[in-house]
């Protein structure tokens, strides 16, 4: 089965920029010094943190994407803004300083893409799982080169629970959890993790002068699927813009924004009624609503290891 469109494979790279410089100065504890003043955010994912480069390259999103906060499409694979527009701000397009790159905090969401690249492959749930550690040491191998090529500050997502998304769900039925997810995916997910939080670990024993900072964005996302009354949600596993003869809102053939044929009828596919209670946008990637969601928790340095918030990213903390 092949992938759907907006989620080819790729690092993207976009940059954010604020008015001031960086402190590279690193004085412990963590907690007494001043907050990071980062000159740009340079951010290397998939389309769950692309602020325009797959539309840029190849085709762009239609309407409704973008209708939330931009009300036009803007390159961006959701409703609105995502998890980086949150993190940075959203700011003209500039060209970084060459003395930016040393200071700048380089943030990474990656791991669905791979994932879900195996399943849509025709891998079986432990061909996928056999695959990650290769993942894992490319992954590593080009932080690696970013360092020699002068980042310090690096601020790094675990992957989200791929089982509840509605593009998995639609497409390989299997045992579900209490949050209607499919289970297998989400263990394949949680494998996925584990290696790269290891990795990360392993960073950080080969670059002492650097920050690391790995993320639990799955957690947060998955409370969204298990408990979304709590917080303002409805309808998780169900897509907001999409169309489908299952209980996901979700067909490969008939996506959002896409012409789709019923009965005769042509139609454009569109958007529900209240993005803003909604997870999910378009069957693969996380409404505005979402987004904002996860920023808030994960700016706080709660799901953080180190447990050190997003404005003090390039301390280092000590650990033992």
């Amino acid at each position: 089965m092949k992938l759907p469109h907006p989620h080819i494979s790729f690092f993207c790279l976009c940059v954010l920029l604020s008015s001031s410089h960086a402190s590279n100065t690193i004085i412990s504890p963590v907690s007494a010094q001043k907050p990071c003043d980062f000159p740009a955010i340079f951010n290397l994912g998939d389309s769950n943190s692309d602020t325009g480069g797959l539309a840029a390259a190849f085709t762009p999103p239609n309407s409704p994407y973008g209708e939330t906060y931009f009300h036009m499409p803007a390159g961006r694979f959701s409703d609105g803004r995502l998890i980086i527009d949150f993190i940075g701000g959203i700011f003209a397009s500039l060209m970084p300083r060459e003395e930016y790159f040393s200071k700048a905090l380089y943030t990474f969401d990656i791991g669905q893409n791979d994932l879900g690249a195996g399943f849509f492959g025709n891998m079986s749930v432990e061909e996928v799982n056999e695959s990650i550690p290769d993942i894992i040491n490319k992954f590593s191998a080009n932080v690696k080169s970013i360092y020699n090529l002068g980042a310090r500050s690096f601020w790094i997502h675990n992957t989200g629970p791929i089982g509840c998304l509605p593009y998995i769900l639609a497409n390989f039925p299997s045992a579900k959890d209490s949050a209607g997810c499919a289970k297998p995916y989400n263990e394949v997910a949680k494998n996925f993790n584990l290696k790269l939080k290891e990795a990360v670990v392993q960073l950080r024993k080969d670059f002492p002068s650097a920050a690391f900072t790995y993320v639990d964005v799955y957690s947060v996302k998955y409370s969204l699927f298990r408990t979304p009354k709590r917080y303002g949600f409805e309808l998780p596993t169900v897509a907001c813009c999409g169309y489908g003869d299952n209980e996901y809102n979700y067909s490969g053939t008939a996506e959002c924004g896409q012409l789709a044929t019923v009965n005769g009828t042509q139609f454009i596919v569109g958007s529900c009624d209240r993005p803003s209670v909604r997870v999910n946008w378009d069957g693969i990637h996380y409404t505005e609503a979402a987004a904002k969601f996860v920023f808030d928790r994960i700016s706080t340095g709660a799901f953080s290891d180190p447990r050190i918030p997003l404005k003090m990213a390039c301390r280092r903390a000590l650990i033992d």
